[in-house]
């Protein structure tokens, strides 16, 4: 599109789109803007609305169970890249710099199930940040060509890791070039990484390289650094990790209706996929996605202590705000934006019900831009820096 508008350099033309959008609807003033970046060039009211619209992204290719075959000059990177990280974001970053350079495609490889589910490596199943519809979706946002799901069985597993390289990656895509992410390692007994990879390079001819570390405060950014959060609670800490708020999907239930005899109707949430971590008991400010709206909620995870009825189950409860009507059994998105404090028993359902009455407070404040997005958007989260 802005071949049409501009024989300048790119620089030239992404400061032009950039300002041009906040200035498209002040007529003769953005024609003179645009005369500054484009050495005095008039541009028609139609090409303009054309210049202005954003580059459609490019679809991922997923190859799910088969590998893909040749490919072109492919410059690869493995892993599981759970959650799909900043960390992440900075390899694919440096995968597509890369295939542009060589004029070759940018692919991601990675494993399903999770590796650590079928060896029980690390102790028992740690529990992950995304399904493999999330991971996809996600990486088909960083503007990958293609993204390469292998089938992690106990015998895949016992692949050491240069007969990995040259069996499923040189032999049939073709790698020409391979990108470490910082500290990773893969295969048998997780003895691939970048130094012992070096003597499979040379003798099988691809390149390879490796990122630093990206880190967030004091810390490289990790899946299980994200994980541990999660699990202590601290949802806002995991999303300047993730730069979006981590969320599930989860089916409404029945329930005991218990939160409707004081005033505040729940839906019993039931994970779509209990495989996916549940942040740590509390009361939570959360965004629920419902038939492509987003509205405010409290979310109560835990034993509902106060409650006399209670199951003695652990249970996920959120009360949405600003919405009427029946949702039982419809699967809603739950976006975790704040933990507002521990969950506590106390002395009265009246008391109970005045500290709701501040969680609701406090739930609008810290979801106000709820209504704000798109369900689903991958949408920076709004953190104090």
């Amino acid at each position: 599109m802005l071949q049409a508008c501009t024989a300048h350099s790119w620089r030239h033309r992404r400061l032009w789109a950039a300002d041009s959008r906040r200035s498209i609807h002040q007529g003769q003033a953005l024609q003179r803007f645009i005369q500054n970046y484009t050495g005095n060039i008039w541009i028609s009211p139609e090409k303009l609305r054309n210049c202005t619209t954003e580059p459609k992204q490019k679809d991922l290719k997923v190859h799910k169970g088969e590998l893909p075959g040749r490919l072109n000059k492919p410059v690869i990177s493995i892993g599981v890249f759970d959650g799909v990280h900043r960390g992440h974001a900075a390899i694919f970053s440096l995968l597509k710099k890369r295939a542009v350079e060589t004029g070759g495609e940018s692919a991601i490889v990675t494993f399903d199930p999770h590796p650590r589910i079928v060896t029980g490596g690390r102790g028992e199943n740690p529990g992950f940040l995304t399904t493999l519809d999330e991971k996809s979706a996600l990486i088909g946002k960083h503007g990958i060509d293609h993204l390469i799901v292998i089938n992690f069985t106990s015998e895949f597993s016992r692949i050491p890791p240069c007969r990995f390289i040259r069996e499923y990656m040189v032999e049939r895509t073709g790698l020409a070039h391979l990108v470490f992410g910082f500290d990773h390692h893969f295969g048998h007994r997780r003895e691939g990484n970048y130094q012992s990879l070096q003597s499979c390079a040379r003798l099988y001819g691809f390149s390879v390289e490796q990122l630093g570390s990206v880190t967030g405060g004091d810390r490289p950014v990790s899946s299980s650094l994200i994980r541990e959060m999660l699990s202590a609670g601290n949802v806002r800490e995991a999303a300047g990790m993730l730069s979006r708020h981590y969320s599930l999907r989860g089916r409404v239930t029945g329930g005991l209706r218990l939160g409707r005899s004081i005033g505040y109707p729940t839906a019993n949430i039931t994970p779509e996929d209990p495989g996916k971590i549940i942040p740590a008991d509390g009361v939570y400010a959360v965004c629920t996605e419902i038939g492509g709206t987003s509205y405010p909620g409290m979310m109560n995870i835990g034993f509902r202590p106060t409650l006399s009825h209670s199951s003695g189950e652990r249970t996920l409860e959120v009360h949405i705000i600003g919405f009427e009507g029946d949702i039982y059994d419809s699967v809603i998105g739950i976006s975790f934006i704040e933990r507002l404090r521990d969950e506590k028993r106390f002395g009265s359902i009246g008391l109970l019900t005045k500290q709701l009455e501040k969680d609701r407070v406090n739930t609008l404040r810290a979801t106000a831009n709820c209504r704000d997005h798109e369900p689903g958007e991958n949408r920076q989260p709004d953190l104090p820096h």
